[in-house]
């Protein structure tokens, strides 16, 4: 067995590389990549050189390419030495045309050129675009830069070596004093007088590595942070992880306890504090708050995460599936062609043959009309707006469990050794119990474990339809808005969950029916 878990966890590992590469070589290579600036209104207002640089610039952003400036190749002189700020000053301005360029200046401009193409860059050089013989127009000032393009490999590499970031006390340059983690068993963030484990750090990004309080999962760690990337315009700036995982809606107010003993009606979540340099001199604010500058802290919200939702539709909608589409397949396969087998079968169909966004259209219709809610507002959050999405997420399920288990079960009562029994004096009901049914759940069993995990994924259109805030859109939304990053972080979020997904599958398969066995070993 521990031979198998090895092999096929290995084998997911690569599985999952290997989608990622494709899913970047499609993004970055064979996809358009003007595309970008279909919804970038700030692109639209750009002109002539500027509009070119914008470009680049936002190439680069999105990961596309490594984009430098001639002013950043005069920097890195300075920083290293070479070159004084006095020299950087008299360089720094090309001219309109590279003909024109003074001597000093066309040195330096041929330095930079030869520098960056002997490391396989592309060096442009764009004139300034004149309106008339003096006066440059508008967006056409002269430019010089160099780009290249990142290759595939390097760009996995990169993603796959920075996905797992480890937080030390190491981990701020500043200096911050003694450095260290600190273990308490009475949480300063509950006033010191409860009892509550919590480990801090100084040095740290997080000032909490480790806390308990009453939001679930209850235990939460911070010394290891999972990085799928940023988002460029479905969530702007913020990390695809804290996108899924952050609670949304409205502010959830209440009384917090700051670290220098003010007290007040406030969102903030001590526990999530990160160090950002600087902020407690430059914000009067903090200053009022915080004694160090641990000041970033994420809010309380009323609402559930994307995850959150998701995940609680996709159970409950699972358990569903599985309390009516077990019994109801097996009531199919005992009456064989009789009412019940033909109106389970025309029920099946119809989802078969039904487009599902027009079935989710039409159950959203009826359910409207008899005055369930149809749109999902998380600010007024009722126990009813649950029931649509949840039963038109289970309906398929049904469909599908109740086919394949009427398939398996008939495959069993016309097997042989279900004859022999029948010949040995069983009766019909101990053989349906003891034979046939464990034998024909057991490839229903295989696919409990994805039901469960694949419901962190969300349903893209159930969600789409209802407006559920949860992460079955987010994948859509962010083709739809070319936000790479968000693609490749939830593809690989995805795959991540496939291949566990397959090994639970497998391993509850064995658990159920011993015959199957993982090992190469002769019996």
């Amino acid at each position: 067995m521990a031979k198998y878990l090895v092999k096929r966890i290995l084998t997911g590992l690569l599985s999952i590389i290997a989608v990622i590469a494709i899913v970047m070589v499609l993004i970055y290579s064979l996809m358009d990549r003007t595309l970008i600036f279909a919804q970038d209104t700030v692109y639209s207002k750009q002109s002539n050189n500027n509009k070119t640089v914008y470009q680049y610039q936002k190439w680069e952003e999105y990961g596309y390419l490594d984009y430098v400036t001639y002013n950043d190749y005069l920097n890195q002189l300075v920083a290293d030495g070479e070159i004084d700020e006095d020299t950087k000053s008299s360089v720094t301005s090309i001219a309109r045309k590279s003909e024109n360029d003074s001597e000093e200046v066309a040195e330096y401009v041929q330095k930079f050129t030869e520098y960056y193409q002997s490391k396989g860059y592309t060096v442009i050089r764009l004139d300034a675009v004149m309106m008339t013989n003096t006066k440059v127009a508008t967006g056409g000032n002269q430019q010089l830069f160099a780009y290249k393009n990142i290759p595939v490999i390097s760009r996995l590499w990169t993603y796959l070596t920075s996905i797992l970031t480890f937080d030390n006390i190491n981990a701020v340059t500043d200096d911050v004093g003694e450095r260290g983690l600190t273990f308490t068993l009475y949480d300063p963030v509950y006033g010191g007088d409860t009892f509550s484990p919590a480990i801090i750090g100084n040095g740290t990004t997080h000032k909490y590595l480790l806390y308990f309080d009453n939001e679930f999962p209850f235990i939460h760690q911070n010394f290891v942070t999972i990085n799928l990337g940023v988002s460029y315009t479905v969530n702007q700036g913020i990390d695809i992880t804290q996108t899924m995982s952050a609670k949304q809606g409205s502010y959830s107010k209440r009384e917090v306890t700051y670290p220098t003993g003010l007290t007040e009606q406030s969102a903030d979540n001590l526990h999530t504090a990160k160090y950002v340099s600087g902020s407690l001199e430059s914000n009067i604010v903090y200053s009022e708050r915080y004694t160090d500058n641990y000041t970033n802290t994420s809010t309380y919200k009323t609402g559930k995460s994307r995850i959150g939702y998701s995940f609680i539709m996709g159970i409950l909608a699972t358990i569903m599936a599985y309390v009516l589409g077990i019994p109801l397949g097996i009531l199919m396969a005992q009456h064989k062609d009789g009412f019940l087998d033909k109106l389970g079968t025309l029920y099946i169909i119809f989802m078969i043959a039904v487009p599902s966004l027009a079935y989710i259209f039409i159950f959203k219709s009826i359910g409207g009309s008899l005055g369930f809610p149809t749109t999902f507002i998380i600010d007024t959050e009722v126990p009813a707006m649950y029931i649509l999405p949840i039963v038109s997420l289970a309906l398929p399920s049904v469909a599908s469990l109740m086919k394949w288990l009427r398939r398996y079960m008939i495959d069993q009562m016309n097997s042989d050794y279900v004859k022999f029994a029948r010949a040995g004096g069983l009766t019909e009901g101990e053989i349906f119990r003891n034979h046939i049914l464990k034998n024909a759940v057991i490839p229903i069993v295989h696919g409990i474990p994805g039901s469960i995990l694949g419901a962190l994924t969300g349903a893209i259109i159930t969600e789409r339809v209802y407006s559920v805030p949860g992460t079955g859109n987010l994948l859509t939304r962010a083709i739809n808005a070319y936000d790479n990053s968000v693609i490749v972080g939830v593809t690989l979020f995805y795959a991540l969950l496939s291949v566990i997904s397959l090994i639970l599958g497998d391993l509850l398969m064995s658990a159920v029916d011993p015959r199957i066995n993982f090992t190469t070993e002769a019996r």
